[in-house]
């Protein structure tokens, strides 16, 4: 019997909680659907017997997305959908050719969280019936429908070993680049193709002047606990572990959601992440801390024109507040994320419903688009797959060709950061589960 939807995912932190919404809303209106990780191995089932009549993407710019996340692992189909994740963008990016949809990938159906990004697409040269508004499903969590979702800030606090009755206040941090060597950065530089040097500067001046402006209040407010709710690719920073040590109100947290730490924070300072709309969805406001500017170019482009906490005086006395003004105006970010009276993931199951019930609107892999299958990548992925069952580093299985063991190692490190234990799938579905009516 053939499926009905598969949808892949590539992140499991930033999409899997929403799909599994998306995938529980449709079987609760009589569908069958799947989800699988983007590198998982490729299945003969999802190219016969069990081939989906729609394929739910996770990101979609160009052909070769086409080939590698739709042809590669059910062969063809011309009912694409792309949740298409990535739509908090800088200028630069906005007004770049990548982000904006190459080749055949316009024919894709590319949802939008809000008219802003629908509209810039349009701008350059997509049909409007590949462009539907649905709204951003992760952001369903935070809406009154889902009440009772989060864990308390009691609750929270006794997990972490904080004290409730003290003022919770969340940093959400975003300095990737701050924890690189400049090795690193160099090498990240050369495979995007831009010099990413003087934004890993700024990352590390302005972490390093927050965590002064950090260390000087937390010594004159023990009433407070502040939790830095840490990037994930800030893995190997002293300077937090120092502070962390030196102050006792000052806590590295990473485990938990950015949404359930959200819900239970008092106040919230943020630098540029893109959870200030998730802020803005729980009904919560935050101040945005700039000790130096960004480079525009990397800033995202809903935080122009927002007001900055610039020095340690106004942060001392933004601390201070009881109930900022939201730093951002109202019309920006709903023009980025659609409010409705209608939760996204309902809005999104009903777009899906008319992709399946409908001829396809256009056709991805008609002309201009020309198929390819990768027999090294088919293999290689059930090989890392095997490595990955087996617990068994390709570091150190392939330890006498250094290629080979970096480039599967790296194949490797994406299947692990993807895998979701199915015992987790499980107590997801029951936390989610009473929430689909």
């Amino acid at each position: 019997m053939g499926l009905d939807f598969l949808i892949l995912y590539e992140h499991t932190v930033r999409e899997y909680e929403s799909d599994l919404l998306l995938k529980l809303e449709l079987e609760r209106r009589g569908y069958t659907a799947e989800i699988r990780q983007l590198l998982d191995r490729k299945k003969l089932k999802y190219f016969t017997w069990k081939k989906p009549k729609v394929l739910i993407s996770s990101c979609m710019y160009d052909n070769e997305a086409i080939n590698s996340h739709v042809y590669n692992n059910i062969g063809r189909c011309d009912k694409i959908v792309n949740l298409h994740w990535e739509q908090m963008l800088s200028d630069t990016q906005e007004a770049g050719d990548w982000f904006n949809m190459n080749g055949n990938a316009k024919k894709c159906v590319q949802t939008c969280w809000g008219r802003r990004t629908a509209d810039r697409l349009i701008a350059h040269g997509m049909e409007e019936k590949n462009t539907p508004v649905t709204g951003a499903v992760m952001m369903d969590f935070l809406r009154p429908e889902f009440a009772g979702y989060f864990k308390s800030k009691e609750q929270l606090c006794a997990e972490h070993g904080l004290d409730p009755a003290k003022k919770l206040h969340l940093y959400i941090s975003s300095f990737g680049y701050a924890s690189m060597t400049d090795a690193e950065v160099k090498e990240l530089s050369e495979m995007a193709g831009t010099d990413f040097s003087g934004f890993a500067a700024t990352n590390r001046v302005s972490m390093a002047e927050t965590l002064d402006w950090f260390d000087r209040y937390l010594a004159g407010h023990p009433e407070v606990e502040l939790v830095y709710r840490r990037h994930p690719s800030e893995w190997n920073s002293p300077a937090l572990a120092d502070l962390a040590k030196k102050r006792p109100n000052f806590h590295v947290i990473f485990s938990d959601s950015v949404k359930q730490w959200i819900v239970a924070a008092d106040s919230i300072s943020i630098w540029m992440s893109t959870a200030i709309a998730e802020v803005y969805m729980a009904g919560k406001s935050c101040h945005i801390l700039r000790p130096v500017p960004i480079e525009h170019e990397y800033d995202p482009v809903i935080y122009a024109g927002a007001k900055y906490v610039t020095n340690y005086e106004d942060f001392a006395a933004a601390m201070a507040e009881d109930a900022p003004p939201f730093p951002i105006a109202k019309e920006v970010i709903e023009g980025y994320f659609d409010p409705s009276p209608s939760p996204a993931y309902k809005r999104m199951a009903d777009l899906l419903e008319q992709v399946y019930k409908e001829p396809p609107r256009d056709a991805p892999m008609g002309e201009g688009f020309t198929p390819h299958f990768n027999w090294l990548k088919f293999f290689a992925l059930w090989g890392v797959h095997i490595l990955f069952a087996l617990r068994l580093p390709p570091k150190k299985v392939f330890f006498f060709h250094k290629g080979l063991a970096d480039f599967a190692q790296r194949i490797y490190g994406y299947v692990e950061k993807a895998y979701v234990p199915k015992a987790d799938v499980k107590a997801m579905e029951a936390r989610i589960a009473p929430f689909v009516k």
